[in-house]
Protein backbone atom coordinates (compact mmCIF):
# COMPACT_ATOMS: atom_id res chain seq x y z
CA UNK A 1 0.00 0.00 0.00
CA UNK A 2 1.06 3.47 -0.80
CA UNK A 3 2.30 5.83 1.74
CA UNK A 4 -0.27 8.41 1.93
CA UNK A 5 0.19 10.27 4.86
CA UNK A 6 -1.15 14.05 4.91
CA UNK A 7 1.54 16.78 4.66
CA UNK A 8 1.36 18.60 8.21
CA UNK A 9 1.13 21.81 6.37
CA UNK A 10 -2.50 20.52 5.16
CA UNK A 11 -3.70 20.11 8.03
CA UNK A 12 -6.49 22.73 10.14
CA UNK A 13 -4.12 24.86 12.56
CA UNK A 14 -7.29 23.38 15.27
CA UNK A 15 -6.19 19.52 14.64
CA UNK A 16 -2.70 19.80 15.97
CA UNK A 17 -3.47 23.04 18.53
CA UNK A 18 -3.03 22.31 22.30
CA UNK A 19 -5.40 20.72 24.78
CA UNK A 20 -5.64 23.59 25.84
CA UNK A 21 -6.44 25.53 23.11
CA UNK A 22 -9.17 23.20 21.93
CA UNK A 23 -10.95 23.37 25.51
CA UNK A 24 -10.79 27.03 25.32
CA UNK A 25 -12.86 27.06 21.75
CA UNK A 26 -14.72 24.21 23.06
CA UNK A 27 -16.40 26.45 26.11
CA UNK A 28 -16.89 29.00 24.19
CA UNK A 29 -18.68 27.62 21.69
CA UNK A 30 -20.36 25.03 23.85
CA UNK A 31 -21.57 28.42 25.96
CA UNK A 32 -23.02 29.29 22.37
CA UNK A 33 -24.61 26.13 21.52
CA UNK A 34 -26.59 25.94 24.77
CA UNK A 35 -27.75 29.31 24.65
CA UNK A 36 -29.10 29.09 21.31
CA UNK A 37 -31.08 25.96 21.76
CA UNK A 38 -32.55 26.87 25.66
CA UNK A 39 -33.72 30.43 23.71
CA UNK A 40 -34.98 28.96 20.20
CA UNK A 41 -36.06 25.17 20.71
CA UNK A 42 -39.14 25.12 23.24
CA UNK A 43 -38.15 21.36 24.08
CA UNK A 44 -35.12 22.45 25.70
CA UNK A 45 -36.00 25.42 27.24
CA UNK A 46 -39.10 22.88 29.26
CA UNK A 47 -36.13 20.40 29.95
CA UNK A 48 -33.85 22.70 31.56
CA UNK A 49 -36.27 24.65 32.78
CA UNK A 50 -37.34 21.19 35.07
CA UNK A 51 -33.83 20.34 35.33
CA UNK A 52 -33.28 23.71 37.32
CA UNK A 53 -30.60 24.65 35.11
CA UNK A 54 -29.69 27.26 32.78
CA UNK A 55 -27.50 28.19 29.79
CA UNK A 56 -25.21 30.76 32.06
CA UNK A 57 -24.71 27.55 34.76
CA UNK A 58 -22.02 26.60 32.49
CA UNK A 59 -19.02 27.64 33.79
CA UNK A 60 -16.82 25.25 32.64
CA UNK A 61 -16.50 21.76 30.55
CA UNK A 62 -17.55 19.44 33.30
CA UNK A 63 -20.92 21.05 33.68
CA UNK A 64 -22.14 19.93 30.62
CA UNK A 65 -22.92 16.70 32.78
CA UNK A 66 -25.71 18.88 34.75
CA UNK A 67 -28.00 18.99 31.53
CA UNK A 68 -30.60 16.57 30.57
CA UNK A 69 -30.19 14.13 27.91
CA UNK A 70 -31.66 14.24 24.32
CA UNK A 71 -32.65 10.65 22.91
CA UNK A 72 -33.92 9.62 19.34
CA UNK A 73 -37.59 9.42 20.93
CA UNK A 74 -37.11 13.14 21.40
CA UNK A 75 -36.46 13.83 17.67
CA UNK A 76 -39.87 11.60 16.98
CA UNK A 77 -41.98 13.44 18.98
CA UNK A 78 -41.18 17.01 17.66
CA UNK A 79 -41.54 15.43 13.94
CA UNK A 80 -41.19 17.07 11.73
CA UNK A 81 -39.57 20.37 12.81
CA UNK A 82 -39.90 20.84 16.49
CA UNK A 83 -36.39 20.67 17.09
CA UNK A 84 -35.25 23.22 14.17
CA UNK A 85 -33.65 26.19 15.62
CA UNK A 86 -33.81 28.60 13.33
CA UNK A 87 -37.12 29.74 11.17
CA UNK A 88 -38.30 27.28 8.60
CA UNK A 89 -37.15 29.62 5.26
CA UNK A 90 -33.43 29.71 6.80
CA UNK A 91 -33.41 25.90 6.92
CA UNK A 92 -31.11 25.17 3.33
CA UNK A 93 -32.13 21.28 3.88
CA UNK A 94 -33.91 18.38 5.67
CA UNK A 95 -32.53 15.02 5.83
CA UNK A 96 -34.46 12.16 7.59
CA UNK A 97 -33.89 8.79 9.22
CA UNK A 98 -35.52 5.65 7.28
CA UNK A 99 -38.65 5.67 9.97
CA UNK A 100 -38.64 1.71 9.86
CA UNK A 101 -39.44 2.29 13.70
CA UNK A 102 -42.18 4.65 13.40
CA UNK A 103 -41.58 8.39 12.76
CA UNK A 104 -38.63 9.23 11.00
CA UNK A 105 -36.22 11.70 13.29
CA UNK A 106 -35.45 14.34 10.64
CA UNK A 107 -32.45 16.64 10.62
CA UNK A 108 -32.57 20.38 9.12
CA UNK A 109 -29.34 22.58 8.29
CA UNK A 110 -28.77 26.08 7.49
CA UNK A 111 -26.83 26.68 4.69
CA UNK A 112 -24.15 27.13 7.29
CA UNK A 113 -24.21 23.80 8.60
CA UNK A 114 -24.15 22.52 5.47
CA UNK A 115 -20.55 24.02 4.69
CA UNK A 116 -18.91 22.79 7.84
CA UNK A 117 -20.34 19.14 7.25
CA UNK A 118 -18.46 19.43 3.84
CA UNK A 119 -15.60 20.80 5.81
CA UNK A 120 -14.97 17.76 8.25
CA UNK A 121 -16.03 15.72 5.44
CA UNK A 122 -13.21 17.29 3.83
CA UNK A 123 -11.08 17.17 7.00
CA UNK A 124 -11.43 13.08 7.32
CA UNK A 125 -11.17 12.52 3.78
CA UNK A 126 -7.75 14.08 4.17
CA UNK A 127 -7.12 12.20 6.96
CA UNK A 128 -7.78 9.06 4.98
CA UNK A 129 -5.31 10.00 2.65
CA UNK A 130 -7.63 11.14 -0.34
CA UNK A 131 -6.04 14.63 -1.79
CA UNK A 132 -7.67 17.55 -3.37
CA UNK A 133 -8.01 16.41 -7.20
CA UNK A 134 -8.33 12.53 -6.41
CA UNK A 135 -11.34 11.04 -8.32
CA UNK A 136 -14.02 9.67 -5.37
CA UNK A 137 -16.44 6.94 -6.17
CA UNK A 138 -19.35 7.39 -4.17
CA UNK A 139 -21.23 4.45 -3.22
CA UNK A 140 -23.54 5.59 -0.06
CA UNK A 141 -26.95 6.27 -1.00
CA UNK A 142 -28.11 8.99 -2.06
CA UNK A 143 -31.31 10.85 -0.74
CA UNK A 144 -32.80 11.03 2.80
CA UNK A 145 -29.78 9.43 4.07
CA UNK A 146 -27.09 11.23 4.99
CA UNK A 147 -24.27 9.30 3.73
CA UNK A 148 -24.81 9.81 0.29
CA UNK A 149 -25.09 13.59 -0.11
CA UNK A 150 -22.35 14.34 3.12
CA UNK A 151 -19.79 12.29 1.52
CA UNK A 152 -20.44 14.18 -1.99
CA UNK A 153 -20.54 17.75 -0.52
CA UNK A 154 -16.96 16.64 1.35
CA UNK A 155 -15.25 15.54 -1.75
CA UNK A 156 -16.18 18.57 -3.73
CA UNK A 157 -15.12 20.73 -0.34
CA UNK A 158 -12.05 18.78 -0.37
CA UNK A 159 -11.21 19.56 -4.67
CA UNK A 160 -12.01 15.94 -5.68
CA UNK A 161 -13.58 15.02 -8.77
CA UNK A 162 -16.84 12.93 -7.39
CA UNK A 163 -18.65 10.19 -9.27
CA UNK A 164 -22.03 10.12 -7.57
CA UNK A 165 -22.74 6.18 -8.21
CA UNK A 166 -24.76 6.05 -4.77
CA UNK A 167 -25.85 1.74 -3.59
CA UNK A 168 -26.95 -1.10 -6.09
CA UNK A 169 -26.19 -2.73 -9.47
CA UNK A 170 -22.98 -3.77 -8.72
CA UNK A 171 -21.30 -4.97 -12.04
CA UNK A 172 -22.08 -1.42 -13.04
CA UNK A 173 -19.95 -0.57 -9.72
CA UNK A 174 -17.02 -2.46 -10.76
CA UNK A 175 -17.45 -1.65 -14.03
CA UNK A 176 -17.15 2.14 -13.16
CA UNK A 177 -14.24 1.38 -10.84
CA UNK A 178 -12.26 0.03 -13.49
CA UNK A 179 -12.99 2.52 -16.39
CA UNK A 180 -13.37 5.90 -14.57
CA UNK A 181 -10.09 4.69 -12.13
CA UNK A 182 -11.02 6.25 -8.54
CA UNK A 183 -8.37 6.13 -6.07
CA UNK A 184 -10.85 6.68 -3.17
CA UNK A 185 -14.27 4.79 -2.63
CA UNK A 186 -16.82 5.76 0.12
CA UNK A 187 -19.14 3.26 0.78
CA UNK A 188 -20.93 0.70 3.89
CA UNK A 189 -17.82 -1.79 4.77
CA UNK A 190 -20.50 -4.64 4.14
CA UNK A 191 -21.54 -3.65 0.54
CA UNK A 192 -17.63 -3.44 -0.24
CA UNK A 193 -17.55 -7.07 0.65
CA UNK A 194 -20.36 -7.46 -2.59
CA UNK A 195 -18.28 -5.13 -4.47
CA UNK A 196 -15.44 -7.81 -3.74
CA UNK A 197 -16.94 -10.58 -4.24
CA UNK A 198 -17.79 -9.37 -7.64
CA UNK A 199 -14.27 -8.75 -8.73
CA UNK A 200 -14.12 -12.36 -8.30
CA UNK A 201 -17.28 -13.35 -9.98
CA UNK A 202 -16.00 -11.40 -12.99
CA UNK A 203 -12.29 -12.72 -13.18
CA UNK A 204 -10.58 -9.48 -12.00
CA UNK A 205 -7.89 -8.46 -9.78
CA UNK A 206 -9.25 -6.48 -7.30
CA UNK A 207 -4.97 -5.34 -6.17
CA UNK A 208 -4.80 -3.96 -9.93
CA UNK A 209 -7.40 -1.66 -9.22
CA UNK A 210 -7.02 1.93 -8.89
CA UNK A 211 -8.34 2.06 -5.34
CA UNK A 212 -5.81 3.07 -2.55
CA UNK A 213 -8.25 4.41 0.00
CA UNK A 214 -11.64 2.83 1.12
CA UNK A 215 -13.35 4.97 3.57
CA UNK A 216 -15.81 2.98 5.21
CA UNK A 217 -19.15 3.78 7.59
CA UNK A 218 -22.82 3.50 8.53
CA UNK A 219 -22.26 0.56 10.67
CA UNK A 220 -19.79 -1.34 12.51
CA UNK A 221 -17.04 -3.17 11.39
CA UNK A 222 -14.00 -4.91 12.46
CA UNK A 223 -10.15 -5.24 11.85
CA UNK A 224 -11.12 -8.43 10.28
CA UNK A 225 -12.68 -7.07 7.79
CA UNK A 226 -10.18 -4.30 7.46
CA UNK A 227 -7.28 -6.64 6.95
CA UNK A 228 -9.53 -8.69 4.61
CA UNK A 229 -10.40 -5.74 2.36
CA UNK A 230 -6.88 -4.53 2.53
CA UNK A 231 -5.68 -7.61 1.38
CA UNK A 232 -7.55 -8.06 -1.71
CA UNK A 233 -7.57 -4.28 -2.74
CA UNK A 234 -3.50 -3.61 -1.67
CA UNK A 235 -5.75 -0.41 -0.65
CA UNK A 236 -6.00 1.60 2.74
CA UNK A 237 -9.46 0.67 4.67
CA UNK A 238 -10.43 3.59 7.61
CA UNK A 239 -12.97 4.21 9.08
CA UNK A 240 -15.66 7.20 9.07
CA UNK A 241 -18.28 7.50 11.97
CA UNK A 242 -20.92 10.31 12.42
CA UNK A 243 -24.84 9.72 12.08
CA UNK A 244 -27.82 12.29 11.08
CA UNK A 245 -28.81 13.26 14.07
CA UNK A 246 -25.68 15.15 14.86
CA UNK A 247 -24.81 16.24 11.03
CA UNK A 248 -24.30 12.48 9.24
CA UNK A 249 -20.87 11.17 8.30
CA UNK A 250 -17.50 13.49 9.44
CA UNK A 251 -18.09 13.73 13.03
CA UNK A 252 -14.84 11.26 13.35
CA UNK A 253 -12.24 9.27 11.00
CA UNK A 254 -9.34 7.71 11.50
CA UNK A 255 -5.97 8.54 10.26
CA UNK A 256 -4.35 6.42 7.16
CA UNK A 257 -0.82 7.08 9.24
CA UNK A 258 -1.88 5.37 12.27
CA UNK A 259 -5.75 3.48 12.07
CA UNK A 260 -6.33 3.45 15.72
CA UNK A 261 -9.07 5.13 16.58
CA UNK A 262 -11.53 7.92 14.74
CA UNK A 263 -10.31 11.41 15.66
CA UNK A 264 -13.29 13.07 16.65
CA UNK A 265 -13.56 16.81 15.07
CA UNK A 266 -14.02 18.32 18.60
CA UNK A 267 -14.08 21.90 17.26
CA UNK A 268 -17.54 21.01 16.07
CA UNK A 269 -18.56 17.88 18.51
CA UNK A 270 -18.06 17.37 21.87
CA UNK A 271 -18.07 13.92 23.22
CA UNK A 272 -19.16 12.27 26.43
CA UNK A 273 -19.13 8.92 27.08
CA UNK A 274 -21.57 7.73 30.21
CA UNK A 275 -22.70 4.58 31.66
CA UNK A 276 -25.21 3.20 29.61
CA UNK A 277 -27.67 2.28 32.85
CA UNK A 278 -27.29 5.01 35.26
CA UNK A 279 -26.01 7.98 32.19
CA UNK A 280 -23.48 8.77 34.64
CA UNK A 281 -20.30 10.17 33.17
CA UNK A 282 -17.51 7.45 33.03
CA UNK A 283 -13.55 7.92 33.53
CA UNK A 284 -11.44 8.15 29.99
CA UNK A 285 -10.28 5.28 28.52
CA UNK A 286 -13.67 3.43 29.71
CA UNK A 287 -16.10 1.21 27.71
CA UNK A 288 -19.94 3.43 27.87
CA UNK A 289 -22.11 4.87 25.61
CA UNK A 290 -21.20 8.00 23.16
CA UNK A 291 -22.73 10.92 24.09
CA UNK A 292 -22.82 14.37 21.38
CA UNK A 293 -23.55 17.76 21.63
CA UNK A 294 -23.15 20.34 18.79
CA UNK A 295 -20.62 23.29 19.33
CA UNK A 296 -21.30 24.86 15.91
CA UNK A 297 -24.51 23.90 14.16
CA UNK A 298 -27.14 26.83 13.68
CA UNK A 299 -30.36 24.91 12.25
CA UNK A 300 -30.75 22.05 14.71
CA UNK A 301 -28.50 22.14 17.76
CA UNK A 302 -28.55 18.29 19.70
CA UNK A 303 -27.63 18.51 23.77
CA UNK A 304 -26.05 16.00 24.97
CA UNK A 305 -27.50 13.55 22.63
CA UNK A 306 -27.47 9.92 23.25
CA UNK A 307 -26.08 7.91 20.22
CA UNK A 308 -26.68 4.47 21.99
CA UNK A 309 -23.10 3.68 20.49
CA UNK A 310 -20.92 1.69 22.72
CA UNK A 311 -17.05 2.65 22.66
CA UNK A 312 -14.09 4.58 24.78
CA UNK A 313 -12.49 8.07 24.64
CA UNK A 314 -8.26 8.07 24.41
CA UNK A 315 -6.18 10.54 23.72
CA UNK A 316 -4.93 11.85 20.51
CA UNK A 317 -2.24 10.49 18.19
CA UNK A 318 -1.80 11.82 14.70
CA UNK A 319 -4.05 14.85 15.73
CA UNK A 320 -4.91 16.24 19.04
CA UNK A 321 -8.24 15.24 19.08
CA UNK A 322 -9.68 12.75 21.18
CA UNK A 323 -9.94 9.21 19.48
CA UNK A 324 -12.88 7.41 20.02
CA UNK A 325 -11.98 3.07 19.86
CA UNK A 326 -13.51 1.93 16.64
CA UNK A 327 -17.77 0.98 17.70
CA UNK A 328 -18.04 -2.38 18.67
CA UNK A 329 -22.12 -2.24 18.76
CA UNK A 330 -24.55 -0.44 19.72
CA UNK A 331 -26.71 -0.72 23.20
CA UNK A 332 -29.51 -1.31 21.31
CA UNK A 333 -28.00 -3.86 18.54
CA UNK A 334 -26.83 -6.01 21.70
CA UNK A 335 -28.13 -9.26 21.83
CA UNK A 336 -28.69 -11.33 24.93
CA UNK A 337 -28.55 -14.69 24.36
CA UNK A 338 -29.14 -16.63 27.63
CA UNK A 339 -28.16 -14.48 30.05
CA UNK A 340 -24.91 -13.92 28.09
CA UNK A 341 -24.28 -10.17 25.81
CA UNK A 342 -23.19 -10.29 22.30
CA UNK A 343 -22.84 -8.09 19.46
CA UNK A 344 -22.59 -8.93 15.64
CA UNK A 345 -19.32 -7.71 15.47
CA UNK A 346 -17.86 -10.78 17.36
CA UNK A 347 -19.87 -13.08 14.81
CA UNK A 348 -18.22 -11.32 11.99
CA UNK A 349 -14.37 -11.74 13.49
CA UNK A 350 -15.29 -15.81 14.19
CA UNK A 351 -16.69 -15.71 10.40
CA UNK A 352 -13.68 -14.05 8.94
CA UNK A 353 -11.20 -16.07 10.81
CA UNK A 354 -12.65 -19.03 9.04
CA UNK A 355 -10.77 -19.65 5.85
CA UNK A 356 -13.77 -21.58 3.54
CA UNK A 357 -16.56 -19.23 4.62
CA UNK A 358 -17.45 -16.29 2.29
CA UNK A 359 -17.73 -12.96 4.60
CA UNK A 360 -21.40 -12.77 4.45
CA UNK A 361 -23.75 -13.41 7.55
CA UNK A 362 -26.84 -13.29 9.15
CA UNK A 363 -28.15 -13.99 12.68
CA UNK A 364 -31.33 -15.24 13.35
CA UNK A 365 -32.89 -15.16 16.84
CA UNK A 366 -35.57 -17.88 17.37
CA UNK A 367 -37.49 -19.92 20.50
CA UNK A 368 -36.56 -23.47 20.79
CA UNK A 369 -38.97 -24.64 23.48
CA UNK A 370 -38.80 -22.33 26.29
CA UNK A 371 -35.40 -21.04 25.62
CA UNK A 372 -34.23 -18.19 23.10
CA UNK A 373 -31.64 -19.96 20.47
CA UNK A 374 -29.36 -18.46 17.75
CA UNK A 375 -28.40 -19.55 14.27
CA UNK A 376 -25.97 -17.94 12.18
CA UNK A 377 -26.68 -18.58 8.07
CA UNK A 378 -23.22 -18.55 6.45
CA UNK A 379 -22.43 -19.83 2.92
CA UNK A 380 -19.07 -21.16 1.75
CA UNK A 381 -16.43 -19.80 -0.85
CA UNK A 382 -16.94 -21.20 -4.65
CA UNK A 383 -14.90 -24.04 -4.59
CA UNK A 384 -15.74 -25.15 -1.08
CA UNK A 385 -18.68 -27.22 -2.31
CA UNK A 386 -17.76 -30.75 -0.67
CA UNK A 387 -20.57 -31.57 1.84
CA UNK A 388 -17.84 -32.87 4.25
CA UNK A 389 -15.58 -30.08 3.88
CA UNK A 390 -18.64 -27.66 4.63
CA UNK A 391 -19.62 -29.63 7.47
CA UNK A 392 -16.11 -29.38 9.03
CA UNK A 393 -16.58 -25.30 8.11
CA UNK A 394 -19.47 -25.10 9.45
CA UNK A 395 -18.07 -27.22 12.70
CA UNK A 396 -14.84 -24.84 13.05
CA UNK A 397 -17.62 -21.86 12.75
CA UNK A 398 -19.67 -23.27 15.76
CA UNK A 399 -16.53 -23.69 17.63
CA UNK A 400 -14.72 -20.22 17.12
CA UNK A 401 -18.28 -18.19 18.40
CA UNK A 402 -18.25 -20.92 21.21
CA UNK A 403 -15.07 -20.32 22.47
CA UNK A 404 -15.50 -16.05 22.14
CA UNK A 405 -18.64 -16.11 23.41
CA UNK A 406 -18.96 -19.23 25.82
CA UNK A 407 -22.08 -20.57 23.75
CA UNK A 408 -23.12 -23.11 21.22
CA UNK A 409 -25.14 -21.35 18.55
CA UNK A 410 -26.70 -23.24 15.47
CA UNK A 411 -24.83 -22.57 12.26
CA UNK A 412 -26.28 -23.26 8.74
CA UNK A 413 -24.68 -22.90 5.60
CA UNK A 414 -26.51 -21.90 2.44
CA UNK A 415 -25.30 -22.44 -0.96
CA UNK A 416 -23.35 -19.40 -2.46
CA UNK A 417 -24.84 -16.58 -2.56
CA UNK A 418 -27.66 -17.62 -0.28
CA UNK A 419 -26.87 -14.93 2.08
CA UNK A 420 -28.86 -11.79 1.54
CA UNK A 421 -26.55 -9.39 0.59
CA UNK A 422 -26.45 -5.39 2.04
CA UNK A 423 -27.58 -2.75 -1.29
CA UNK A 424 -26.71 -0.07 1.48
CA UNK A 425 -26.26 -1.22 5.49
CA UNK A 426 -26.64 -5.08 6.68
CA UNK A 427 -29.39 -6.08 8.02
CA UNK A 428 -27.58 -8.00 10.38
CA UNK A 429 -30.17 -9.67 12.42
CA UNK A 430 -33.44 -11.18 12.08
CA UNK A 431 -35.57 -11.83 15.22
CA UNK A 432 -38.13 -14.01 14.64
CA UNK A 433 -38.92 -14.70 18.25
CA UNK A 434 -42.38 -15.07 19.55
CA UNK A 435 -43.51 -11.15 20.10
CA UNK A 436 -44.54 -11.15 23.71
Amino acid sequence: MKDLTPERSSLDPIEVASRDEIEALQLERLKWSLRHAYDNVALYRERFDAAGVHPDDLVSLADLAKFPFTVKDDLRAQYPFGMFAVPRDQIARVHASSGTTGKPTVVGYTAGDVDIWAQVVARSMRASGTRPGDIVHVAYGYGLFTGGLGAHYGAEKLGCTVVPVSGGMTPRQVMLIEDFKPSTIMVTPSYMLNILEEYRRQGLDPKASSLNVGIFGAEPWTNAMRAEVEAAFDMHAVDIYGLSEVMGPGVANECVETKDGLHIWEDHFYPEIVDPETGEPVPEGELGELVFTTLTKEGMPVIRYRTRDLTRLLPGTARTMRRMEKITGRSDDMIILRGVNLFPTQIEEALLATEGLAPHFQIELFREGRMDAMRVHVEPLLGHSDAVEQADLGAELQRRIKDMIGLTVAVELAEPGGVERSQGKARRVVDNRPKP
